[in-house]
């Protein structure tokens, strides 16, 4: 929308308004404010959502795979000639045999269930989201024959336990005598303290070597699943539909879809909710435009005919009055994007002070599942957002601009 010069100073001079005109200047500053806050809220809560979802993909398929390879009763004998046929898979990056078991483990009179995790120990050392989330000890003293574990940092805390304690893991599958059966405890000494940023598998991942775990289950040379990685998460059913085929009698296939199924499916219906509920304050923002303008066409009547008469076009007004609702929506939306990236980039000193100052909790690790307030910006959503602002800016500025440009000079000054 090309302006004439005539016409851009009229808009400058209707968007800062005099002395006597400031409630106009107030309701329009208001409407700038109401866009701003929309985009700005809309801008960070679907980062926030964004970021909780990767969060949670990256840590749970970090540490269960795209899928895996479930043995029936919990064992899989023949899990050699499994690895080999999934790694021969196209499209599976790797494939990696697993003993998982829920336990109990003790220390110093504190006993709390736990998720032991038997893995091979080049497996441990390389494995993405273990490597680098050590906070004590060291993950190579995990080591076939050490008895040596690595726990989970809130563990830790819990038992009261560190690098160095001893503590007792406690099998129900132990001897049997003629009084039942006798519950297997072996004891393992901390050689290393990780924490991966989940709550639910820092408080009860214990790992230790795949021998070791095969000693403590008593489950002789056979595994409980084969975890595998793909090439495309989103794919990961079609990849391997083939392995499907050959494993059948031995396992059963499990993608990260159905294992994590009711989390990623609640975390999409509150995603699309919050943006459709957060939208409707840019449209109360875009109301505020349409008041506002409103108001100023009705202040500014004997101007708009004066300028009729001096030779304005309709499409002068009409264009005059769409740059002034434009204007405020468009420095409304571009203060919102500043403002939501600024907020994003200090969120966690953010939260900091607001529990400092409050006393409350607001991020409790156990209740939010990851330790940290995570977020990650989609442009694509962002151009979104900027678009529905400005075009709600758009839409709701043409009747104003209309009502200013159908003006009738001859009624307003027939009795000036």
């Amino acid at each position: 929308m090309i302006l004439s010069r005539y016409e851009r100073m009229v808009a400058k001079r209707y968007l800062l308004p005099g002395r006597g005109e400031a409630f106009i200047f107030v309701v329009a500053s208001i409407a700038l404010g109401a866009v701003a806050i929309g985009v700005m809220a809309l801008i960070v809560v679907m980062s926030v959502m964004n970021g909780f979802r990767a969060e949670l993909f990256d840590k749970i398929v970090g540490l269960n795979g795209h899928a895996v390879v479930k043995g029936y009763g919990g064992r899989l004998p023949d899990w050699r000639d499994i690895v080999r046929e999934a790694r021969a898979t196209p499209g599976v990056t790797s494939a990696t045999p697993l003993i998982e078991q829920p336990l109990m483990a003790s220390y110093n009179g504190r006993v709390e269930g736990v998720l032991v995790r038997g893995m091979l120990p080049a497996d441990i050392r390389m494995n993405p989201v273990l490597r680098g989330k050590v906070v004590g000890g060291d993950l190579a003293r995990v080591a076939p024959g050490s008895e040596t574990v690595a726990i989970g940092a809130r563990l830790a805390e819990t038992l009261g336990a560190q690098v160095g304690s001893q503590i007792s893991l406690i099998s129900p599958e132990g001897q049997t005598t003629p009084f039942g059966t006798v519950p297997r405890i072996v004891s393992y000494t901390v050689g290393a303290i990780f924490e991966v940023g989940v709550y639910d598998y820092d408080k009860a991942f214990v790992i230790l070597p795949m021998q070791d775990a095969q000693t403590l289950l008593m489950l002789g040379d056979a595994v409980g699943m084969v975890e595998i990685d793909t090439v495309d998460a989103d794919r990961v059913g079609q990849i391997l539909a083939p392995l499907g085929q050959k494993v059948r009698g031995q396992g059963e296939i499990a993608d990260w879809r159905t294992m994590n199924a009711s989390l990623f499916e609640a975390l999409a219906v509150e995603r699309v909710v919050m943006f459709v509920v957060l939208s409707l304050i840019i449209l109360v923002a875009a109301f505020n435009i349409l008041s506002s303008l409103i108001m100023l066409v009705r202040a500014k009547t004997r101007d708009i005919a004066i300028l009729r008469t001096m030779g304005a076009t309709r499409g002068a007004m009409l264009r005059i009055f769409m740059t002034v609702g434009v204007t405020i929506g468009v420095l409304g939306t571009g203060l919102g994007l500043v403002l939501g990236l600024i907020i994003l980039r200090f969120r966690q000193p953010i939260v900091g002070a607001i529990q400092y100052a409050t006393g409350q909790n607001l991020w409790d690790p156990s209740i939010r599942f990851i330790t940290e307030l995570p977020a990650k910006t989609d442009p694509v959503e962002v151009v979104t957002i900027v678009a529905l602002a400005v075009g709600s800016s758009i839409l709701f500025t043409l009747y104003p601009a209309r009502r200013a440009a159908s003006t009738d000079p001859v009624q307003v000054l027939r009795y000036e």
